[in-house]
């Protein structure tokens, strides 16, 4: 439960009494989210800094379940991130004898903590869309995993800029420049070291502060690791630093103009200048400056927060946010700037048990107080805002305004769902929502008691508006509630908050896998809808042409009528019914997928024709084509990464080649091997029981969706010859 709110202190009011001026300027605030793959440190990480930044003064750690950031009850039991946290710290980067961008300047830095686990890809989805800039956390040990390259490619997919800080440099093990080799090679990252561990594993001293050839030596004694002083680089790192440096700055030369002149003419390229340009480089995302250190042990945190400060941007420096006009696709300009219309973008919805619904949002331009009014394009209405919060984790802050770059909480808002614009009703505009995958599971769910019917329904119609790749819905055919999610731990998870936030107690089915169908050549298809009874009939005819789209291009319907054979006041509800039968399926009950429909030809009558005719003959049309395209049955394919010890690799390899997997490679990686593979989802249930009792508990996997592939004949009369089958989840 989160407590009461607190007063969050705000500076004195500017001309507005509804909107005080900024705590400090806009160029002194970062928006940054820490994302990795599971168990790479995040948490870890994140903690270290709000101690250092003051923010806590006790720090927590994951397998104690007392961190600021993982506060939900799940995730302190499972030791694992659920929800992204949002919290706001302060950061002066010191002198120190060392060349800082920002010397004594006080920077505000909003942090969102983002979930490592594949089931909870949609948190860090929505959290890269909103930010400026982004930790990429690796481990020394493992270094890029398959849930690290998900979380890059979310970063480039927004143009998010990004330092890498490998962690978990005092693990036996850790390789700092096997982790450097593998972004380039796995991430295609132009990443290269701004700081090295000054030594390894058990020995992990400090860090190397590469630009300034620099050693930051901890004090051995202090468990707090706020002791530490800077001194000359060991003579046996020298060379090695001499090294990284050299190769930083020539990587920067080869894309900088500054210092590109100063290597030309043999000039010494001064720390400050190589900075600048870092920054440059790191804005425009053609260079990751990487980090080293261990967050458990304390070591080299204080220059991370540094590097967030002197190299990811503020919100002026990155390109402004662009929306379009709504019911048009001329394009807005949405710049970062106090004085600008009001304009944000709500990415997340979470149920409080005080206060009812938080909207977070991101202010893109414009600033707001409590009282103002704010509109949605969407919905075309506009609502009075009462209270405007900052979130610190499991607090709740009261603020009375916020501005450009600002990461709040609103309260009490209607209507509102992820991805909507809130805007000052003279600056109609829609920024880009985040993007969400579709649900690959679901299973049938009903409560124990009927009393707890209506709670059930309130509970999953809360728990949905907050997740995007939650879907619940009532099977057709079986009268069952159904509910689809990314894997079993999301739905797992689901089901506890269901009991713990909702007291409703529910059982739940076997977990089903959320197929789709598609087709596989191209058809035609007639529908007509014609019912005379005496008096106003009703009278739709269609005529569509149907395609097989490429895998992964989802569903285009064009509108391809001449000379007005169907009035166009009725192709919407064509359109309507098209949907609605792509939604049913046709083969098995699951969504078509990857189709491409024209509307070609059809009648009218000028007296019975309506709506509802012409939706039920769009849906007739798409059935009979159906009939006629080879429509097959699709399944989830899941990439799949097994480390293993050398002795267990034939065991594990017959094992998943059983699981109809094709393996895509085979790597050491020191003292392991990595398997990499293509599995069926419906082939890794129970697979997490089958690889501890091969492998005698040594071996890990981790898994993430892919594509999705036919389904083998031999498998699809099996699926067909089922009880009917709980559909994928509706939109």
């Amino acid at each position: 439960m989160l407590p009461e709110p607190e007063k969050f202190p705000v500076s004195q009011s500017a001309k507005s009494s509804k909107a005080p001026r900024r705590e400090l300027p806009i160029e002194q605030t970062r928006n940054i989210g820490i994302a990795a793959h599971i168990d790479a440190g995040k948490t870890t990480t994140t903690e270290r800094i709000l101690f250092y930044t003051g923010l806590i003064y006790k720090m927590g750690d994951v397998d104690d379940g007392n961190t600021v950031t993982d506060w939900m009850e799940q995730e302190r039991e499972r030791g694992i991130t659920i929800t992204s946290a949002a919290t706001v710290c302060y950061w002066t980067p010191k002198a120190d004898g060392t060349t800082k961008l920002f010397p004594d300047t006080l920077h505000r830095i909003n942090i969102i903590d983002t979930p490592g686990h594949v089931d909870f890809t949609a948190e860090v989805e929505r959290s890269m869309r909103v930010l400026d800039g982004a930790v990429a956390v690796f481990c020394g040990v493992a270094g890029v995993q398959p849930q690290s390259e998900t979380v890059w490619r979310q970063a480039t997919k927004y143009r998010v800029p990004r330092i890498a800080f490998v962690n978990k440099m005092d693990r036996t093990g850790a390789n700092f420049e096997n982790v450097l080799h593998d972004m380039r090679r796995k991430l295609g990252a132009y990443a290269y070291a701004v700081a090295l561990p000054l030594g390894r594993e058990d020995d992990l001293r400090g860090v190397v502060d590469v630009i300034n050839q620099r050693a930051i030596l901890y004090d051995p004694e202090d468990e707090s690791g706020v002791k530490f002083q800077i001194a000359e680089i060991p003579a046996a790192e020298r060379e090695r630093a001499a090294q990284a440096l050299a190769e930083l700055i020539d990587a920067v030369s080869n894309k900088d103009d500054e210092v590109a002149a100063l290597v030309v003419e043999d000039q010494p390229v001064p720390p400050a200048v190589l900075k600048a340009a870092i920054r440059r480089l790191t804005c425009k995302l053609e260079l990751v400056p990487v980090l080293a250190g261990s967050a458990f042990r304390k070591r080299g945190i204080q220059l991370l927060v540094d590097a967030v400060v002197d190299y990811l941007p503020s919100p002026l420096d990155v390109p402004a946010a662009v929306g379009i006009e709504p019911g048009t696709e001329h394009q807005v300009v949405v710049p970062s700037d106090d004085n600008e219309k009001f304009c944000s973008l709500a990415f997340k919805l979470w149920t409080d048990p005080y206060v009812g619904k938080l909207v977070f949002f991101r202010v893109y331009s414009g600033q707001l107080g409590k009282g103002d009014s704010i509109y949605n394009p969407r919905t075309r209405k506009r609502e009075r805002v009462s209270r405007v919060m900052m979130i610190q984790a499991d607090k709740r802050l009261d603020v009375d305004a916020v501005h450009a770059g600002d990461i709040a909480a609103l309260v009490g808002l209607r209507n509102i769902t992820t991805g909507d614009t809130l805007c000052d009703e003279k600056f109609d505009v829609m920024l880009e929502p985040p993007t969400f995958p579709e649900p690959v599971i679901s299973m049938a769910v009903e409560p124990k008691t009927k009393a707890d019917r209506d709670k059930l329904g309130e509970g999953l119609q809360r728990l949905s508006e907050e997740d995007p790749t939650f879907r619940c819905f009532t099977n057709e055919e079986t009268g069952q509630l159904i509910i689809a999610g990314m894997g079993e731990l999301h739905l797992e998870i689901i089901r506890d908050r269901l009991l713990r936030e909702f007291k409703v107690a529910a059982n739940t089915g076997a977990p089903q896998i959320a197929y789709r169908e598609t087709v596989t050549v191209a058809a035609e298809g007639e529908g007509k809808f014609i019912r005379q009874s005496g008096g106003r009939g009703q009278y739709g005819h269609v005529c569509i042409t149907l395609a097989p789209n490429e895998r992964g291009k989802g569903i285009e319907i064009e509108n391809a009528i001449v000379g007005g054979v169907i009035p166009k006041e009725y192709i919407p509800a064509v359109m309507d019914g098209l949907k609605e039968a792509i939604q049913g399926g046709v083969l098995a009950g699951y969504p078509l997928v990857d189709l491409k429909i024209a509307i070609v030809d059809g009648t009218s009558h000028e007296v019975d024709s309506s709506e509802l005719a012409f939706k039920m003959a769009g849906i007739f049309a798409l059935k009979e084509a159906c009939k006629k395209a080879g429509v097959i049955l699709l399944e989830p394919i899941m990439k799949v990464e097994v480390t293993t010890p050398d002795e267990y690799q034939g065991d594990l390899l017959g094992d998943m080649n059983r699981r109809r997997g094709k393996i895509s490679g085979i790597e050491a990686h020191g003292a392991s091997i990595i398997i990499t593979g293509e599995v069926p989802l419906a082939e890794m249930f129970g697979y997490a029981t089958a690889i501890r009792s091969l492998s005698k508990g040594r071996a890990a996997y981790s898994m993430e969706p892919h594509r999705f592939e036919p389904v083998p004949s031999s498998i699809t009369e099996k699926i067909l010859d089922t009880a009917p089958p709980m559909a994928a989840a509706r939109s």
